[in-house]
């Protein structure tokens, strides 16, 4: 038996759900059994917990029983005649699903999250690293492959590519229950339907057009900010608990240590911000959740920022890590600088930053460039992009791929495609050219650095 109020807060929570959900001497009747405590003494905090709960909150026990401990009526209990609660022999409730606005399965308990896995609760636990074990893991018994790569501009990022059985895992879990919530409107990275032409389409032809970017967006969305995601769609505690534990990793500790130094100087300040997040649990960059995730968790940045653009005449979109407003009016820049100003206040709000290096605002008379497109009259391609994939096309044919797979590209040909569709989807003509100069390459007889078609 434990007298520790936070044992009997849980106790008494657990007694609480244990039954019908109607009138304070029913529940005060219950927690008098489990605490062995007349049921005179427990009808306030029963009175209290029903006017909070309209009805019983079975998926959040655990947030039944902080509640407890923040009532000052819970605590009287240790006050004045009487013998205090001890926590006695009691049933646990059996938890539920809460109410689901979208169509989820339905998943109430670890056992049933399991069997809707097709793996034995042991496994599902090992992959789900809620322990942050992956920390001080030996290589051999990660989740995770990671390579450090340095991005365009010299910054650093970390790749952290998931291994195959727990990406199956994560594969399903974006299928089943990611991919049927709606993200915000503003949002046109990884959603349906949407992509860097959507994103762009609203500032093309605009006086002034303004670029932010969030320093190391994944790495910056939490665990507890995922947990909020799954509790939303309905899943009680502790599966939203595991469900987390799979979309989320922390970095081990060798592998921080052998992050190299930033290229230029003012990519410093980010990359000790990307290093402090990485050491924490968060979304993986390499992980299939990880960019459905981002943009349920940016849902309410994506809204306070579209109502903040709405306020100073503006149009905003996000792609990805990408925030990007518009405006017009002779007064333009100067209300682009104060709208940068409320933005970087409501991105800190939101626990993330941005990275002041790649902030821009951009007159029309200047070259105005969104996710490498040039948005000045019509969506463009950057024409030192599209050249610089002539160049590697022309010189595959000429020495192979490997002269040209300086990043290391595990699928260099598939990447190529991925570039090349890009680049059609923003302009089909120059696309096509492309995609005929790819047509020439004999890719069986260049090695190890393609893969067959």
């Amino acid at each position: 038996m434990s007298t520790s109020r936070a044992s009997v807060a849980n106790a008494l929570a657990a007694a609480l759900l244990d039954g019908e959900w109607k009138s304070v001497t029913t529940l005060a009747g219950r927690g008098a059994r489990a605490l062995g405590v007349s049921q005179r003494r427990l009808g306030a905090v029963a009175g209290d917990v029903l006017a909070a709960y309209r009805e019983p909150p079975l998926d959040r026990r655990r947030e039944l029983s902080s509640y407890l401990l923040e009532l000052p009526s819970f605590h009287v209990l240790w006050e004045g005649p009487g013998r205090p609660p001890i926590v006695q022999r009691h049933r646990l409730p059996l938890a539920d699903m809460g109410r689901a606005r979208w169509p989820v399965p339905t998943i109430a308990t670890s056992l049933e999250l399991a069997s809707w896995a097709e793996e034995d609760l042991s496994v599902l636990d090992w992959y789900a690293d809620v322990r942050s074990l992956e920390r001080s893991a030996a290589p051999k018994l990660r989740h995770y492959d990671r390579e450090w790569r340095y991005n365009r501009r010299g910054g650093v990022r970390l790749l952290e590519r998931p291994r195959s059985r727990i990406k199956g895992l994560q594969r399903r879990v974006l299928r089943e229950m990611l991919d049927v919530v709606p993200a915000h409107g503003a949002a046109h990275g990884f959603v349906a339907g949407r992509s860097v032409v959507s994103f762009v389409t609203p500032h093309v032809g605009r006086d002034v057009v303004v670029r932010l970017d969030l320093t190391a967006c994944f790495a910056s969305i939490t665990a507890p900010r995922v947990f909020g995601v799954f509790r939303m769609l309905g899943y009680p505690e502790a599966v939203a608990h595991t469900l987390t534990g799979l979309s989320t990793t922390v970095v081990p500790r060798d592998v921080l240590r052998s992050a190299p130094q930033a290229l230029r100087n003012e990519d410093l300040d980010a990359r000790r911000w990307l290093l402090t997040r990485l050491a924490e649990p968060h979304l993986p960059q390499g992980s299939p959740t990880s960019p459905a995730l981002a943009n349920l968790v940016l849902f309410h940045l994506d809204a306070r920022l579209s109502g903040l653009a709405a306020a100073a005449g503006a149009s905003y979109s996000r792609y990805a890590d990408d925030l990007a407003f518009s405006l017009d009016g002779t007064d333009a820049v100067r209300r682009a600088k104060r709208l940068v100003a409320s933005a970087r206040s409501v991105v800190a709000d939101e626990r993330l930053r941005l990275n002041d290096a790649k902030t821009s605002i951009t007159r029309r008379s200047q070259r105005q460039v969104l996710c490498g497109v040039v948005v000045n009259d019509k969506p463009a391609v950057e024409r030192r992009r599209r050249e610089s994939l002539r160049a590697a096309l022309h010189n595959i044919r000429q020495h192979g791929p490997e002269s040209q797979n300086r990043a290391g590209h595990e699928d260099f040909r598939a990447h190529l495609l991925g570039e090349i569709a890009w680049v059609s989807a923003v302009n089909p003509d120059h696309g096509e050219r492309l995609r005929s100069e790819f047509a020439q390459i004999t890719w069986s007889e260049l090695g190890p650095g393609a893969s067959q078609p």
